[in-house]
């Protein structure tokens, strides 16, 4: 006899690991898997992942939270999936085999063809069409470079035996045993194909950047009924019925459902988005226009402005330098000293992003003295992602012609006080941190949970959201305007340095 349908499965496929979590009737988690995985970085400026690497620590995970909470596969009502978005993939439709590596958001390699092409003058055209400027971040160079650089790619493509697809599309491939190839408009708005007024990939950049349309994978809704999963898997058909890129995901589990309301995730990078409503504003400060979600029938528009290092910067002290063992570690070892002495750290390693788009922009810290300590290296880290942070909010604001009045924050940087102190302090604005900041996944859930009735409206999840804690601005604002001008001061001086 099937059990009650009790749990809404939420699979957050990120940059770093691959994350399963269980949420009960009340939205609240009741189990949790996590899974890092490799990270490839075959030359500079490359940044790749083991395709099947990232399949397998997610079904890992998946059957790892299962068994943690005691929870039959038929009592799922549905699986919402949430994933890094922009990273492409390319695979054997009869064998499922990658050709390659998946090519990382974080990617920088086909500059110098982005380059080209804004040359050519076909910057304006290309964010009418999708609200994103030419850059190496999206998917569609990442594509074009599989095609023209893999051995026999283009040729396999032209015969229809490829599939491409963003993390979510790979996951739903494997998960319904490749029978259903498909995405969400979120995740196809960050591809540059997709033409975001008629929400259909668009045939004139398809041409522009020589990608066959049999690549491509079904546009469906954010909340929509994907497939099933093979019985292999789980012994039982679980249906897959949410589907959203990670940072659109957190806009609607951060309960930003009102056009106006802004979010921070503060994770590998930093992304701030602001609905726009059924409106689609177009930024003067280069940030991005993009789909939120679609749901009902009805489409949720999004400014967004991405950072590209923001919890990056803090593995960067772990993994690179080995002056902390673990993340959490790094506001204790910031808390050694009462201020960063003078040193100020730009975490360019992949190039700039908003407002900045420059992919040449190399990381660098200044104001190093032989006093300086590794508390202050740990401290002027932090203190990067606040001002990066800062520098989004300005042009949000003037974009949109708002005054911030709070902002919303997630992610696992979002755990870190010191941060949140000084984010608060540096913006002169209230930080709302909730109590579940794993955003990112419950509003996958939250999508999957709406389709298949677990959650009747909207109404129904919002009660779910509860503030943990706020931090106020406490620091004068001649020391904000000091701060302010020695970041910009830095920023400047990485520019164009590759």
């Amino acid at each position: 006899m099937a059990h009650a349908k009790t749990h809404i499965l939420a699979l957050d496929q990120g940059t770093t690991s691959s994350r399963a979590i269980l949420l009960d009737k009340l939205g609240a988690p009741v189990a949790v898997a996590q899974q890092e995985f490799t990270q490839h970085f075959p030359q500079p400026g490359w940044v790749e992942h083991d395709a099947l690497e990232l399949w397998k620590s997610q079904l890992n995970v998946i059957r790892e939270v299962l068994a943690k909470a005691k929870v039959a596969p038929d009592a799922i009502a549905g699986i919402g999936i949430t994933n890094q978005r922009e990273t492409t993939l390319l695979w054997h439709r009869k064998t499922g085999e990658p050709i390659c590596r998946a090519i990382v958001w974080q990617d920088r390699r086909t500059e110098d063809s982005c380059r080209a092409l804004r040359e050519q003058g076909y910057g304006d055209f290309v964010r009418e069409r999708t609200g994103l400027p030419i850059d190496p971040y999206f998917s569609a160079t990442k594509l074009r470079w599989m095609l023209d650089n893999v051995e026999n790619a283009r040729t396999l493509a032209t015969q229809g035996e490829l599939a491409f697809g963003t993390v979510d599309t790979w996951l739903i491939w494997n998960l319904t045993g490749g029978r259903v190839h498909a995405t969400d408009v979120s995740n196809a708005s960050r591809t540059m194909l997709l033409n975001i007024h008629t929400l259909d990939w668009d045939s004139d950049l398809l041409n522009l950047f020589s990608i066959p349309r049999s690549l491509l994978p079904k546009v469906k809704e954010s909340s929509a009924f994907f497939g099933d999963t093979v019985s292999s898997l789980f012994s039982y058909h679980i249906p897959i019925t949410g589907v959203a890129g990670d940072q659109h995901a957190a806009l609607f589990g951060q309960m930003c459902h009102s056009r106006g309301m802004v979010k921070n995730t503060y994770g590998t990078g930093g992304f701030m988005m602001l609905n726009t409503g059924n409106k689609l504003l177009v930024s003067n400060h280069n940030l991005i226009s993009t789909v939120g979600w679609k749901r009902s029938g009805e489409v949720v528009y999004a400014l967004e402005a991405s950072v590209f290092i923001a919890g990056a910067a803090i593995q960067w002290l772990r993994d690179g330098l080995g002056i902390i063992k673990t993340s959490e570690e790094s506001e204790t070892l910031a808390k050694t000293v009462p201020d960063s002495g003078g040193v100020c750290f730009v975490p360019a390693f992949t190039g700039l992003g908003a407002p900045h788009w420059d992919a040449n922009a190399r990381g660098a810290i200044f104001g190093i003295t032989r006093g300086t300590e590794r508390g202050q290296i740990a401290r002027a880290a932090l203190e990067a992602i606040a001002f990066q942070t800062k520098d989004v909010v300005s042009a949000i604001e003037e974009d949109a012609a708002i005054t911030l009045e709070e902002l919303r924050v997630d992610g696992g940087a979002a755990r870190n006080n010191l941060l949140m102190q000084f984010q608060a302090d540096i913006l002169q604005t209230p930080i709302i941190r909730p109590k579940i900041i794993e955003t990112t996944a419950m509003g996958a859930g939250y999508f999957a949970g709406l389709e298949t009735g677990f959650w009747k409206s909207l109404d129904d999840i919002v009660q779910h959201w509860q503030i943990d804690r706020v931090f106020t601005p406490s620091m004068p604002a001649d020391e904000v305007e000091s701060r302010l001008y020695l970041w910009h001061k830095a920023v400047e001086r990485t520019k164009s340095w590759a």
